[in-house]
C-alpha cells in the first residue's frame, strides 16, 4: 500500500476538477465543478475553494503529502499566479497562495495544463518508458510540454514545451499572442473550422461549425475539409520537428478533441513529418495518440507534484 497521496486541481474555462491521486495513478476520490460562467476571479476562487473542500473532506486527505495544480495558461510557477486567456477575471491571480490558504502546510506544486498532460501521459499513458517525449494538447488552442532524460521538464514558469506558439509560418496571420503564424493559429479546432469556413466549406442541416463538424465532413471526403485537416496537421508536423531537432525527443503524443479526429489528422501529419524531421537523429520520431483522455489533468497534475517534492510513495513509478 502507498503511504502517501497527492492531491490535484485541473482548472480550466469549461471544469475545474480535484482528485487524490495514489502511487498508481490511481484515483481515490474526484470532484468536479464547472468554471463559474461569468468567470470573476473572487468566483471562480470560491469554486476552486468547493472543489478542494470536498477534497480536504474525503478520509484520504489524512495521507496527503502534496498538492499539485494544472492550470490553463499562461502560468507563472516562479510566482505561483496564472493568467488563463479562458478565464479572464484572473490576471496574474495568485492561485497557489490561494489554494495554500486551503491545504494548510502541504507543498503545492503549479505547472500549465499542457504540463500536466505530459506529465500523465509520461506516467501512466503513451509516453510511459520514453526519456524524451514532446506531449501536446491540440483543442481550442494547443498546448504541451517536455520529458528530458525521463524527466518532466516544467521550466522555470511551468511553461516549457508549449509548442502551440512556435511559429511555423513567418509572414502568416496574427496570433492573439502576438507573433504570428503560430501553430496553434493554423492547427486549433476553431481555426480548422474558420480555415474551412473561408474556403468555401458548407456546414451540414445542424448548422455545426466546430472543428469536430469539420472533421466528419473530411471524412466523408469533402476536400476543403480534407485541405483544412492537412494544413493543421503541416503546422503540427513542422513545429513537432522543430522541437525533435532541438531537444531530440524520441516520440510526440497527441491529444485533445482534435486528435479525435484520427487518421484525418494523423495521416497527413505523419506524412508532413517525413517532410520536415529530416535529419538522422530525428528521423525515426514517432507520433501516437494520447491514452488519458480526461483524467490527464489531475493525474499529471499529481504526477508533476509528487515528481518535484520528491514523494518516495511516487518515484518508482514515475
Amino acid at each position: 500500500m502507498h503511504t502517501y497521496l497527492s492531491a490535484a486541481l485541473d482548472i480550466g474555462g469549461t471544469k475545474i476538477a480535484g482528485a487524490l491521486v495514489d502511487g498508481t495513478g490511481r484515483m481515490t476520490a474526484r470532484v468536479t465543478r464547472p468554471t463559474p460562467a461569468d468567470k470573476d476571479g473572487a468566483t471562480v476562487m470560491r469554486a476552486v475553494a468547493e472543489v478542494v473542500g470536498e477534497l480536504t473532506a474525503d478520509p484520504g486527505w489524512a495521507r496527503v503529502a502534496t498538492v499539485g495544480i494544472g492550470s490553463a495558461g499562461p502560468v507563472d510557477a516562479s510566482a505561483g499566479t496564472v493568467s488563463p486567456v479562458n478565464i479572464p477575471g484572473w490576471r496574474d491571480f495568485p492561485l497557489v497562495a490561494g489554494v495554500r490558504e486551503l491545504v494548510g502546510e502541504r507543498p503545492v506544486v503549479l505547472v500549465g495544463d499542457g504540463v500536466a498532460m505530459t506529465a500523465a501521459e509520461h506516467w501512466q499513458g503513451a509516453a510511459r518508458g520514453r526519456a524524451n517525449a514532446l506531449c501536446m494538447v491540440v483543442s481550442t488552442g494547443v498546448g504541451g510540454g517536455l520529458v528530458l532524460n525521463g524527466q518532466l521538464h516544467p521550466g522555470p514558469t511551468g511553461n516549457a514545451g508549449h509548442i502551440g506558439h512556435i511559429s511555423v509560418d513567418l509572414d502568416g496571420d496574427l496570433c492573439p499572442c502576438g507573433a504570428r503564424g503560430c501553430v496553434e493559429r493554423i492547427a486549433s479546432g476553431p481555426n480548422i473550422a474558420r480555415r474551412a469556413l473561408a474556403n468555401g466549406w458548407q456546414p451540414g442541416p445542424d448548422g455545426d461549425v466546430s472543428a469536430a463538424a469539420v472533421g466528419a465532413a473530411a471524412r466523408a471526403g469533402d476536400p476543403v475539409a480534407l485541405r483544412s485537416f492537412e494544413r493543421a496537421a503541416q503546422a503540427l508536423a513542422a513545429g513537432i520537428a522543430a522541437t525533435a531537432t532541438l531537444v531530440e525527443i524520441e516520440i510526440a503524443v497527441i491529444g485533445g478533441g482534435v486528435a479525435g479526429a484520427g487518421d484525418i489528422l494523423f495521416t497527413p501529419l505523419r506524412a508532413a513529418l517525413r517532410d520536415y524531421a529530416k535529419l538522422s537523429f530525428v528521423a525515426d520520431l514517432t507520433v501516437v495518440p494520447a491514452q488519458m483522455g480526461t483524467d490527464a489533468g489531475v493525474v499529471g497534475a499529481a504526477a508533476a507534484a509528487a515528481q518535484q517534492s520528491r514523494l518516495e510513495a511516487f518515484l518508482p513509478t514515475l
